[in-house]
């Protein structure tokens, strides 16, 4: 489309989004908060949105880390227009030799390295978390579920059950029995996994529970522990997989390998796909007793796989996970610099491009976010912890991008201070 017509799409956007657009929004699409966003998004490219008004915003978010090269890349374009003209779907889960599937899943294994010989596909991560939690219970005959305190792992039943916040499990009780929640990173409480536990799910680093990372150290007696019990040992790599904290997979950085990885987002190259991997033994549970004990009707779409495919291939020849290392500590040290002046923030921390700046107060985070966003930067706070603001932008960030967004945050704490000396004056007046 030419940037005349992209421009006229765009005006037409825009009067459709003052009128019935917004509205059918409103009255149509399910909400999931009270107060959406409601950007109304005309096109992406690079690690910019534009809206329907021709407004810019800078995307910190990649789309919930998924968009690691950026909105619009080229050579997943490209590898999106020949599948197309190859086919569309066909059967999916391991019974047709489906070429883009066969290519995807052999450069993850060798990427990924021992012992990661078989990938299963699936649409999301919360079906990679389920394809792997019900591996694990098939190949061990054990039920017992280890999961962690502020771990997220998707909103499906069983992946809400090894969930580590009760504001988001309980409405759904009862949850699949025999899941145990353990304190994060607490060596003492290693001794509840035991020879009834199948599976123990870890993010080596939690994303929505305020970007805690792991202690390599605590990630080694997790491993041994497990060894020690016969349990699986799952990473949940569906955020930090594909480059985001400095390595292919974040597991590269932590000296030890888990029985099986799971991976999504920024996997499918911005279309749909999950993966779990593992050995051929583990995986292969899946096949008998009985045969096609695990199905999927659309995980790993030829489209979606095409996509991935030419997003790892990007990922690798640009070194896009050394990238997020420079970038992120660039970026890092600008946040500190920004909490070395501003005292309601409480801390910044993170590795590669995930990174997180933690504030005062729950309201001061929401009042942060909207000040960022009416000056063109997106940013929301952690699922799990409201006083944490994520940042996960592209991996193609530029040095640029960074300074635009600091000055930004720099401007929308000012404005927090502004309002926060307003507010003590009023309420001295008030008592006088």
């Amino acid at each position: 489309m030419t940037g005349r017509h992209e421009r006229g799409r765009s005006r037409w956007l825009g009067m459709r989004a003052g009128t019935a657009l917004t509205r059918d929004f409103r009255l149509h699409v399910a909400q999931t908060s009270t107060a959406p966003l409601g950007i109304v998004v005309a096109a992406a490219r690079g690690a910019w949105i534009t809206d329907a008004g021709g407004r810019r915003y800078l995307d910190l978010l990649s789309g919930m880390g998924v968009v690691n090269l950026g909105h619009g890349n080229r050579a997943v374009a490209r590898a999106c227009r020949a599948q197309l003209r190859r086919h569309l779907h066909v059967m999916v889960y391991g019974e047709y030799v489906v070429p883009m599937q066969v290519e995807l899943a052999t450069r993850l294994a060798a990427l990924a390295g021992p012992p990661y010989e078989s990938c299963y596909f699936t649409n999301s991560g919360a079906e990679a978390i389920e394809g792997a939690l019900k591996t694990a219970r098939k190949h061990t005959g054990r039920s017992k579920l280890v999961g962690f305190a502020l771990g997220f792992h998707g909103d499906t039943l069983g992946a809400l059950s090894i969930g580590g916040n009760p504001v988001y499990r309980d409405p759904f009780l009862p949850l699949l029995p025999g899941a145990t929640i353990l304190p994060w990173q607490e060596p003492a409480a290693l001794r509840a996994i035991d020879r009834r536990t199948a599976a123990v799910v870890i993010e080596p680093v939690q994303a929505e529970g305020g970007v805690r990372i792991a202690d390599p150290a605590y990630l080694r007696l997790l491993r041994a522990r497990c060894d020690e019990v016969g349990a699986l040992l799952v990473f949940d790599e569906v955020v930090t997989g594909m480059g985001r904290t400095g390595s292919l997979f974040a597991f590269q950085r932590c000296g030890i390998r888990p029985d099986l990885l799971v991976l999504a987002k920024a996997l499918g190259g911005g279309l749909p796909l999950g993966a779990f991997l593992g050995s051929r033994r583990i995986l292969g549970t899946l096949a008998e007793q009985p045969a096609l004990a695990h199905v999927t009707t659309f995980g790993g779409h030829p489209l979606s796989c095409a996509a991935g495919l030419a997003a790892l291939e990007e990922t690798v020849r640009r070194d896009l996970p050394g990238r997020a290392a420079t970038r992120g500590a660039l970026f890092l040290r600008g946040l500190q610099d920004l909490a070395a002046r501003h005292p309601v923030i409480r801390a910044v921390r993170g590795t590669g491009l995930l990174l997180a700046v933690e504030l005062a107060s729950p309201a001061a985070t929401r009042r942060f976010a909207a000040a960022c966003l009416a000056r063109g930067l997106i940013v929301n706070w952690t699922l799990h912890r409201d006083t944490v603001i994520r940042l996960a932008p592209p991996l193609v960030i530029s040095r640029a991008e960074i300074t635009f967004a600091l000055g930004v945050m720099e401007a929308a704490l000012g404005e927090l201070r502004r309002r926060h000396r307003r507010r003590r004056r009023a309420d001295r007046a008030g008592r006088s």
